[in-house]
């Protein structure tokens, strides 16, 4: 359909669903807001995986983390570097010019790193600086004039991911009227999991778990400058693709590869957690103008391992078997939603604190499985903030087993080892 169309992929990392300003006008993201006007929001996006690598993992080869093996962050618990050919390899053998400029955070395995024309940050030394990134994204668009191949930019930001400073931030409120959420006064730890509260007292949490509201504010003032920081990069580069005659005819991705929790919950960073703060993440899709598909909002729910068909698709080059389905048919219109029943997330570890969780969501529900930390059962749709857990309530019993057989069976199904799993210590030690 649009063969030998350039590709320009975005990613951020840690931006959740409401970070930007279409959902939440406290979020400054003039860059992004206008590329939905040009495109196409999909509003119920999920992450495979709230952890950085395995959902890289996902989004750069179409599988679930216990398909790519990267279960948790390279270099920590279930964090192998990934042994699979990426969308790089395959835009490659399409006779693409590929690049991949940023964050990689998935290892060195010659099969996993293959793909990329270009690169900074894969083959050689780790990066994180985001104003490198988009001058090396500068200079490759501008390169690109004097060559008639089709290219295929793929760009890793690291913020927001920067919130992680929060406690060296110490400048003065810039917006004191910025406000706590709901779930952040509600919230009622008796009915959840104890790692959620053992993460605030022990873990990350730790810096900020008995402190005044205040900080909490200052903690999501901090946020909102970190995905600003990320918007403004990203219109250098839209800037750039204007410039040189690219952007109209493009087909642009922009999403992230997990949330952030923002103080939702009284809880902040990402940690063994399943709620949408975490699992959904921004999705827009630009497609080349000539197909005159603007300002439109989709509502079927899709997961991060979709990209990798769609691209595939739209560029008419064969799509491997894999666990995503392409998005070309929503978003060309010819159907209103996806063969899709239900959205499965994946949880493994926070470095070396290993508490494995799977998730299912479906006809309004999500029924969240611990490894040795209980369950949670949500109605989405009266209870989108999460914070009355149904799992207890004996007139859901029927539905809970419902969902547990579902998830159960998909389990089965995809060989997941999900069951063989251990929990352990904060240090890493066997609790089981």
């Amino acid at each position: 359909m649009m063969k030998q169309k350039n590709l320009i992929f975005i990613f951020s990392d840690q931006q959740h669903w409401q970070a930007i300003g279409v959902e939440d006008a406290w979020f400054e993201t003039p860059n992004l807001n206008g590329l939905i006007s040009d495109g196409v929001h999909f509003k119920n996006s999920y992450c495979t995986t709230p952890q950085c690598s395995p959902s890289r993992s996902s989004m750069l080869t179409g599988f679930y983390p216990s398909k790519t093996g990267v279960m948790g962050n390279v270099g920590k618990a279930g964090g192998e570097p990934l042994k699979m050919e990426t969308i790089g390899a395959k835009l490659q053998e399409a006779d693409y010019y590929t690049a991949y400029f940023g964050k990689w955070h998935l290892g060195k395995e010659p099969v996993g790193i293959k793909g990329w024309d270009e690169d900074f940050g894969v083959t050689g030394e780790e990066t994180t600086n985001d104003d490198l990134v988009s001058n090396y994204a500068l200079k490759f668009i501008q390169m690109r004039k004097e060559d008639d191949k089709p290219f295929a930019l793929f760009l890793s930001y690291n913020n927001p991911h920067d919130i992680y400073h929060f406690s060296k931030e110490n400048g003065p409120f810039q917006n004191n009227n910025i406000e706590l959420p709901k779930s952040f006064h509600e919230v009622n730890r008796d009915d959840s999991p104890a790692i959620h509260q053992q993460f605030m007292d022990e873990d990350q949490g730790h810096v900020i778990v008995n402190e005044k509201d205040d900080a909490w504010r200052r903690y999501r003032e901090i946020y909102r400058d970190k995905v600003k920081l990320y918007d403004n990069h990203v219109g250098l580069v839209f800037n750039e693709l204007k410039n040189n005659y690219f952007y109209d005819d493009a087909l642009i991705i922009a999403t992230s590869d997990h949330g952030d929790m923002d103080t939702h919950h009284r809880l902040i960073y990402k940690g063994p957690f399943m709620f949408d703060q975490m699992m959904r993440v921004p999705l827009i899709m630009k497609l080349p103008n000539y197909l005159n598909i603007k300002n439109k909002s989709i509502d079927t729910p899709t997961v991060n391992i979709d990209p990798v068909p769609t691209i595939l698709e739209l560029l008419d080059i064969p799509i491997p078997n894999v666990d995503g389905i392409s998005l070309k048919s929503v978003l060309l219109g010819v159907e209103k939603k996806l063969n899709r029943d239900f959205i499965i997330g994946e949880y493994y570890s926070k470095q070396d604190w290993v508490n494995p969780i799977r998730m299912i969501c479906m006809n309004g529900y999500k029924y969240n499985y611990y490894v040795g930390n209980g369950e949670e059962l949500f109605d989405m749709s009266k209870d989108p903030e999460e914070l009355n857990s149904l799992v207890n309530d004996k007139s859901f019993q029927t539905l809970k087993a419902e969902l547990k057989s579902k998830l159960d069976e998909w389990i089965k199904n995809n060989d997941d080892p999900f069951y063989s799993y251990s929990v352990t210590s904060r240090e890493g030690k066997s609790l089981n």
